[in-house]
């Protein structure tokens, strides 16, 4: 289509705007999310049950068992696997935000917002914003069901700390998933993808259980999974230990994703005819 068929507000919509504008916009797209959010709370279920249930059915099922190997019992594994659930928030949340955007697109939210006069980054950037706050409401629910379950929190800056490096690594991984969410033709397409993608890095790293027991090579990919250090630095800033190099591995993981995966959903969400 010719430049001169298009309509004066998508026109201007590819014209610069000023970053206070970006600001702007994002901020009201945030409000905007948040009300739709207020309006229909069943879209909150995943972040009030995915933590419950998660930890109910490993600390109840699996924490007998791999709390022995971990020299104690089901109190033991308790202290061990809830930072790796907290590590587990950002990236459960991500994946929503995928399927979100592509029901968007769907529906012909996304084309109303592509024909006014914004900023396209702002309505990436005010999805994930508003997925961030759901993340930190599921990993208030996560602490809670932590404490009741008898975990005991050794370190409030840690746990701090802990959160934050979760919500970057969570934001990172979010382009992908809103990447996804432009270029799939379903909701349940993005919701298969992301599936498909995370179940290995889920169960084949340190958030559930010890990786000394598994296959040579199946350690060598735990290594480099970020979801590993991302757990095993939530341990060491929650409970003592190492941190330096579990730390580096996920911020370089968050950066690289972000800082190539952004461009592509920005560019993706405006040339998607």
């Amino acid at each position: 289509m010719s430049s001169a068929a298009l309509s004066p507000a998508a026109a201007q919509a590819d014209t610069p705007i000023p970053l206070r504008a970006h600001l702007r916009h994002t901020g009201a797209l945030i409000r905007r999310n948040l009300l739709w959010i207020r309006q229909d709370p069943e879209s909150m279920f995943d972040a009030i049950l995915f933590p419950v249930v998660f930890t109910l059915l490993f600390v109840y099922v699996f924490g007998g068992s791999i709390g022995q190997s971990l020299g104690g019992g089901q109190d033991r594994y308790v202290q061990y696997v809830i930072p790796g659930l907290l590590a587990m928030m950002g990236m459960n949340m991500a994946q929503g935000v995928g399927t979100g955007f592509n029901q968007d697109f769907n529906s012909g939210v996304m084309d109303r917002f592509r024909s006014l006069p914004i900023g396209r980054g702002s309505v990436l950037f005010a999805k994930i914003a508003v997925e961030l706050l759901r993340m930190l409401f599921a990993t208030g629910v996560l602490l809670v069901v932590a404490l009741l379950v008898g975990y005991d929190v050794r370190s409030w800056s840690g746990l701090l700390a802990s959160v934050a490096l979760s919500a970057v690594f969570g934001s990172a991984l979010m382009w992908v998933f809103l990447t996804l969410g432009v270029v799939m033709k379903s909701a349940q397409s993005v919701q298969a993808m992301g599936f498909l993608a995370l179940m290995p890095l889920q169960f084949g790293s340190s958030i559930f259980a010890p990786t000394a027991s598994m296959p040579g090579w199946l350690q060598a990919f735990t290594d480099y999974n970020p979801l590993s250090a991302l757990a095993d630095c939530a341990r060491g800033l929650m409970q003592g230990g190492p941190v330096a190099h579990p730390l580096w591995v996920t911020l370089i993981w968050s950066v690289g994703l972000t800082a190539v995966m952004a461009p592509v959903a920005v560019h993706k969400f405006r040339t998607k005819s």
